[in-house]
């Protein structure tokens, strides 16, 4: 087992007086036990600056008296300690920089910020390479820094090379850090996280006044929100710090917990991947191209349970005017098992006559003439879009194997939008959704089967935040949940007008979960036409995309 402590605080603009309570908050990490401390982002100087220049100006060295100093406070205490500072790097940019110290004090590795937020843009660099992951005494260490875990891409490829922690210093305001950015890295790579936050204001306060008025975001929200946290590989907070005041909140870990990344049916969420039909992930940005889709449209989703009949609940789903209708995956056959006979009332054609006359689309999957799971929508007409399922999936045991679908998603045009289809365990894999929101996907139907606690308020909400997606999940009822809706909300951008007040959210959209075995809402297309969620950063096309070989390897 291995102690580790996040640690938050916070950090002003005197440089001296940073220094002495990041040493002073180390100390009392490390005489509560812990063995590896994770600071917080921008430990030197409060993260806003005038211009370029006084940033570089607040900038250490890695050679510097501030580095040094907690070089010194880690080879001390004998730990490893993972702090952030801006640096001024050889080159001449300034970064945003994790350095991870050895229990001797050695520098083992740097880590620049890859992606920007907003205002940072104005006075640091992004990075131009990565350090992958670090070796060490204690487990497989991969670093990176708050929106750098907004999206998925850069701890997922820390993942991919093997990581059992990963540490995240995070700068931020946002009250859906912890409850969803942060825990998701956890659970859908199957690893630990270690994430300290900031409390205390975020701006000087000779300044939160006029920056909170042109971020649209009140004074009292302009404060660091705390709540730095512990995740286990399964998505569990098992430790976390208040929303304001100073902290370290420790754990004990198992760190070999994280080389197991089975689900429940033996599906490996790694050996799964399918790395070539990934690639234009790492394609340079072109920005969304396709015209809005409409700004609302209503839409059902089953959850049945034992004993519910689903071409009843279908029917009356299509007469109640739904211009959308998801059904789980495999809904002919019985629980959802390939193995058993195929409902003849819920076979494609059978749905076409069902939706003689209407607008209505049908999503679910089926088996096709080779046995292989594929997802349909299906309309009056008949079946009008097929989506193989990308990756396979041991639950279902001797089908054939998956996708032969080399290209990637496809988008299906609708009188509504753009709507993509996830077949069953195309879900787990984030890289699924980005592809749909690379084709410019509004909606997405997902056919699906819960099975973990937090597939669906961790990774498919996620899935919807991070790609700017409409979700439409069925699945049967179960233990862990059944269907749900994910609606966008046009309330998104930062530095942008907001129809709301804001409440400390900024990307996470609403999670509405079935009750019932029928679940009706909103969905509107329209929203996912905006991808910015700040000032420049574009949740997208902000991916860094110049990166993310390991995702392709």
């Amino acid at each position: 087992m291995l102690r580790v402590a996040a640690v938050q605080y916070a950090v002003g603009e005197d440089i001296e007086a940073n220094l002495e309570t990041a040493l002073r908050m180390i100390d009392s990490a490390v005489a509560q036990g812990a063995a590896l401390v994770v600071l917080p982002e921008f430990g030197n100087h409060v993260s806003w600056y005038a211009d370029r220049e006084h940033a570089r100006s607040r900038a250490q060295l890695l050679d510097g008296d501030f580095v040094r100093a907690l070089a010194a406070k880690a080879s001390e205490h004998s730990i490893h300690l993972m702090a952030n500072v801006t640096l001024v790097r050889e080159d001449g940019r300034v970064t945003g920089s994790n350095i991870l110290f050895g229990p001797d004090g050695a520098v083992l590795a740097v880590n620049d910020k890859q992606v920007l937020m907003g205002s940072e843009r104005d006075h640091i660099d992004p990075a131009v390479d990565r350090a992958g992951v670090i070796e060490t005494s204690v487990g497989r260490i991969g670093m990176y820094s708050c929106m750098d875990g907004v999206i998925f891409e850069t701890p997922r490829t820390l993942a991919v090379e093997g990581a059992q922690l990963l540490l995240n210093s995070l700068n931020s305001f946002a009250l859906d850090e912890a409850s969803l950015h942060v825990p998701v890295r956890a659970a859908e790579n199957k690893v630990w996280v270690v994430a300290a936050n900031k409390v205390g204001p975020l701006v000087p306060e000779h300044s939160i006044e006029k920056v909170a008025a042109q971020v649209g975001v009140p004074v009292d929200r302009l404060h660091g929100a705390g709540e730095s946290q512990i995740v286990a590989p399964d998505g569990t907070v098992v430790a976390i710090g208040p929303l304001a005041g100073e902290a370290v909140v420790i754990a004990d870990i198992d760190v070999s917990a994280a080389d197991d990344k089975a689900r429940p049916d033996g599906t490996d969420v790694m050996a799964g991947r399918r790395p070539k039909i990934y690639a234009s992930l790492a394609d340079e940005p072109h920005g969304r191209r396709a015209p809005a889709g409409a700004e609302e449209i209503r839409a059902v989703v089953l959850s049945p349970g034992t004993g519910d009949d689903i071409a009843s609940l279908l029917g009356a789903a299509i007469a109640d005017g739904a211009e959308l209708v998801v059904l789980p995956e495999l809904a002919a056959h019985a629980e959802g098992l390939a193995s058993s006979a195929a409902d003849p009332a819920l076979a494609p054609d059978v749905l076409a006559r069902a939706l003689s006359g209407t607008a209505t689309l049908v999503v679910t999957s089926v088996l096709d003439a080779d046995g292989s799971h594929v997802g349909v929508v299906v309309s009056a007409d008949g079946i009008v879009s097929v989506q193989p399922q990308l990756h396979s999936s041991s639950r279902h045991g001797e089908l054939p194997s998956a996708a032969v679908l080399d290209d990637g998603v496809e988008v299906y045009t609708t009188p509504w939008g753009r709507l993509a289809v996830v077949v069953g365990d195309d879900a787990l894999y984030p890289e699924t959704f980005r592809l749909a929101a690379l084709a410019d996907a509004d909606v997405v139907a997902v056919p699906f089967a819960v099975a973990e606690p937090h597939d669906l308020d961790l990774l498919l909400l996620e899935r919807a935040a991070e790609n700017r997606l409409n979700l439409a999940v069925s699945s049967r009822a179960g233990a862990c949940g059944g269907a749900a809706l994910v609606p966008l909300s046009g309330d998104f951008t930062l530095w942008g007008e907001w129809q709301n007040p804001f409440a400390g959210v900024i990307s996470r959209p609403e999670l509405v979960l079935a009750d019932g075995p029928v679940l009706a809402g909103t969905l509107r297309p329209a929203c996912a036409v905006n991808r910015f969620v700040s000032r420049g950063t574009d949740v997208v096309d902000g991916r860094p995309w110049q990166l993310l070989d390991a995702l392709l390897r």
